[in-house]
């Protein structure tokens, strides 16, 4: 489908993916800002055996935080106009929640509502990943390594509950 000529932005696709690719590290660097100590925390934690060595979630979290930006860019490029705001809105819920969870979990040391946070963000993404289906079908399939992701981060977190941190 044709990009919508009446949002300027959507008429110079580069500058509107680094903009979304702006954002999507912002809310990176955000959370990392609330939580610098977080391989230490990590490391100190009360883990399941199945718990991933942290230097893993650097690159895992580089790498999906820009499948969402693509993935976005995509809904806004390619997908219908009257799909893609209801996509968009699912898509910065999703970022809102995720910008959350880091400074519970690693800032606060608050397990419990990061718990109840990252819950939330899984039922945000699966939303996410059903409106990007209506809007445009290969930007959902972008999305499917950072649901599977974070739906283990989300068991992740429970194991840390149960196990008293």
């Amino acid at each position: 489908m044709p990009c919508d000529t009446t949002v300027p932005l959507l008429r110079r696709p580069v500058p509107l993916l680094l903009v979304l690719l702006a954002v999507t590290y912002a809310v990176a660097a955000l959370g990392g800002l609330a939580a610098a100590d977080a391989g230490e925390v990590y490391a100190s934690l009360r883990l399941p055996g199945w718990a991933p060595p942290g230097w893993v979630f650097g690159p895992v979290w580089t790498v999906l935080y820009g499948t969402l930006a693509v993935a976005a860019w995509l809904v806004l490029l390619r997908g219908t106009a009257a799909a893609r705001r209801p996509a968009l809105v699912w898509w910065a819920a999703q970022l809102l929640l995720n910008l959350l969870w880091t400074p519970l979990f690693f800032g606060a040391g608050a397990y419990g509502w990061a718990l109840v946070d990252i819950v939330l963000l899984l039922a945000a993404v699966v939303g996410t990943v059903a409106a990007f289906a209506r809007a445009h079908r290969p930007a959902a399939w972008l999305l499917v390594p950072y649901l599977l992701w974070v739906a283990f981060a989300t068991a992740l977190n429970g194991a840390v509950l149960v196990l008293g941190g």
